[in-house]
């Protein structure tokens, strides 16, 4: 019965750890590049911020609309709504009290018309919160780091959102 032969050892560095440091520090360029360049991505920033809060509010607004038309879907939807004014105070906190005056209402400044029944309101609310959900996820490849995890992780919430509206989920 023949030997294996004994196992080769490569001279120089192996081609995991080779991929690795290929990998890690595409990373760290990927994080530093956005931090110390200057106002242009911070007023980006802020814009997407201001964008994304008036979006909130806007769909806030939508909520507050149906819920007023059919306030027996109120259990049913103030978990989603509860959750979307969360995400409309998460992007006023990196904006200028100036993007969004404080005292303005937070529904849009022209009333959404409401459906007639309480399943149309839902598929609209679910097609508000896919369209927006599409908007920040596009939105995220034009600003750095801890803002693109904010949009996409509020654009996350806004499909399971739509999801959980179109399915009859919602508890």
């Amino acid at each position: 019965m023949p030997y294996p032969s004994p196992p080769r050892i490569p001279s120089g560095p192996r081609r995991r750890t080779l991929l690795a440091s290929a990998a890690g520090a595409a990373l760290l360029a990927g994080c530093t590049s956005g931090a110390g360049s200057g106002g242009d991505d911070s007023s980006a920033t802020e814009r997407a911020h201001a964008q994304a809060a008036a979006d909130s509010a806007t769909l806030l607004g939508r909520y507050d609309a149906v819920l007023t038309a059919f306030p027996d879907l109120a259990e049913r939807l103030r978990p989603l709504r509860t959750e979307v004014a969360a995400h409309a105070a998460a992007f006023r906190e990196g904006t200028t009290p100036t993007a969004t005056p404080s005292g303005s209402p937070s529904a849009s400044p022209t009333p959404v018309p409401v459906p007639a029944t309480s399943k149309d309101a839902l598929a609209s609310l679910a097609a508000a919160e896919r369209a927006l959900a599409d908007r920040r996820a596009k939105a995220l490849l034009d600003v750095p780091g801890e803002s693109a995890r904010l949009l996409a992780a509020t654009a996350a919430a806004g499909a399971a959102h739509a999801y959980l509206l179109t399915t009859g989920a919602v508890k």
